[in-house]
């Protein structure tokens, strides 16, 4: 059996056209080494998975590569990672300033990709900041960390800043298109805006999650099966719900909460959800915050037109009580009873007799 290659490996970008959603960091990256203005010491800051070791591996690359013969060449023996998670006393920091000195034997510079760095000890910081400092000519240090607040001001002042964003919903669904159809997988717009909401920022994550719903699914991913192997709740339930909410159905709102339940949904991710539906209808109201609302251009014309039907204030309170249900539940003794009230006291909203006690 051949082995099986994780995409977040397999599609790892060799180039920074390839790296997603940081345009701005590769941009400034190819005008610093092109105009040779490149510091030795970096810092790449930011969420887990967003690419900060991709863009070190790809800068230690291109800067051996100016005026080398061969293109293929990916000067693996200058470029030295070190994982400051177990290597992270003194002595792991002397025995790399100890090879800091010596210089390349192939191409300019040695570049030292230092991960997760907040996590060396204090002595280990104090004995790094000479050389971080005043390193040699040919040497070029890559701090990459998800916790910048932990490094010390001192590394911090030494080391040009890199502040990685998380991968916007729009551009991680844009690279699993790719991805699937370079792997000949066909798939509805909603199978991949899932696993991209879900991934929250991470496009490794993204990766990660495409590759067990594809395990799941085979070559033909549905919006019901990606929601249904990723136990997410699609959102034709809050449609569904809301509508119920609109029409003051309590038997009805009640009946389809324990059907959510009997699927193994959690209560709390349900009111989490709801809240953000309500939210969802509230920026479809103004043509302004459309742009907010995360779903796909074929699904919007749905929010838009349940959008229509709801009170601007109701959708206002109705988020407030939404998110006192979900501040209490995990105290709560009686976690059904509690999401039963809220979504009593949401349809309640609309009800006409309470329309006519607030006018009065």
């Amino acid at each position: 059996m051949e082995q099986f290659i994780v995409s977040a490996r397999k599609y790892r970008p060799q180039t920074f056209k390839d790296v997603v959603g940081q345009q701005a960091i590769t941009n400034t990256l190819i005008n610093a080494i092109e105009n040779n203005h490149l510091a030795q010491a970096l810092l790449f800051t930011g969420p887990r998975g967003v690419g900060k070791t991709t863009c070190a591996r790809i800068l230690a690359r291109k800067i051996n590569q100016e005026g080398y013969d061969d293109p293929n060449e990916d000067f693996a023996f200058n470029v030295f990672e070190l994982d400051a998670a177990s290597n992270n006393s003194v002595d792991d920091i002397r025995n790399l300033i100890d090879q800091v000195r010596i210089p390349p034997q192939t191409g300019k510079y040695k570049v030292y990709i230092i991960d997760e760095v907040h996590m060396l000890s204090q002595a280990a910081f104090n004995a790094f900041l000479k050389t971080l400092e005043e390193p040699p000519r040919h040497a070029i240090f890559i701090l990459a960390t998800t916790e910048k607040h932990k490094i010390i001001p001192t590394i911090l002042s030494r080391c040009q800043i890199f502040d990685f964003k998380r991968i916007t919903i729009n551009d991680a669904k844009e690279h699993l298109k790719l991805v699937a159809q370079s792997q000949g997988i066909s798939f509805e717009e909603d199978a991949l805006q899932i696993i991209a909401q879900k991934a929250d920022g991470a496009m490794r994550d993204a990766l990660s999650i495409f590759d067990r719903v594809v395990s799941y699914c085979g070559n033909n991913l549905t919006r019901q099966a990606v929601a249904e192997n990723l136990n997410v709740l699609d959102f034709e339930y809050y449609l569904r719900v809301t509508d119920l909410i609109i029409t003051n159905d309590i038997p009805g709102l009640l009946i389809s909460y324990n059907d959510i339940l009997a699927k193994g949904f959690d209560g709390q991710h349900f009111v989490m959800g709801l809240a953000t539906h309500f939210r969802n209808l509230l920026v479809c109201k103004n043509p302004q915050t459309l742009s907010l609302l995360d779903v796909s251009d074929e699904n919007k014309n749905l929010f838009y037109v349940q959008s229509k039907k709801v009170d601007q204030t109701i959708l206002v309170e109705g988020i407030n009580i939404a998110n006192e249900c979900d501040l209490k539940y995990k105290t709560s003794q009686n976690q059904r009873l509690l999401v039963e009230l809220c979504l009593m006291q949401l349809a309640t909203l609309t009800h006409p007799e309470k329309k006519k006690i607030s006018h009065n």
